[in-house]
C-alpha cells in the first residue's frame, strides 16, 4: 500500500485556498484498475479550513504542482482532520 504525507493545499470551487497537511494512502484496487487514494487533510493551525465541507468537491494540490479531485466524506471537530476520497 503506497502512502504519502506532506504539505498540501485544498482549493475550493470559490477559489478559497486552505494550506495544511495531507496524509494519503492507496486503497485496494479492483482487478486491473488503478487503486484509488484516500486519506486525511489537516488545515494549518492558522488556517480556518473549509466550512461545511462534507459532500463538497475540492481540488487537492501537492507541493510539486500535481492536483487531484477530492471530496469530503466526514469531518471532525474544528482543527482536526477531515476524511477525504
Amino acid at each position: 500500500m503506497a502512502t504519502y504525507r506532506s504539505a498540501a493545499a485544498l482549493l475550493a470551487q470559490d477559489g478559497t485556498r486552505t494550506p495544511g497537511t495531507a496524509a494519503l494512502f492507496t486503497e485496494p484496487g479492483r482487478k486491473g484498475k488503478t487503486p484509488p487514494w484516500a486519506g486525511d487533510f489537516r488545515p494549518a493551525t492558522d488556517a480556518g479550513g473549509p466550512k461545511d465541507a462534507v459532500g463538497k468537491t475540492f481540488t487537492l494540490e501537492l507541493p510539486d504542482g500535481r492536483t487531484g479531485k477530492a471530496w469530503s466524506k466526514a469531518s471532525r471537530a474544528a482543527k482536526e482532520a477531515s476524511r477525504w476520497h
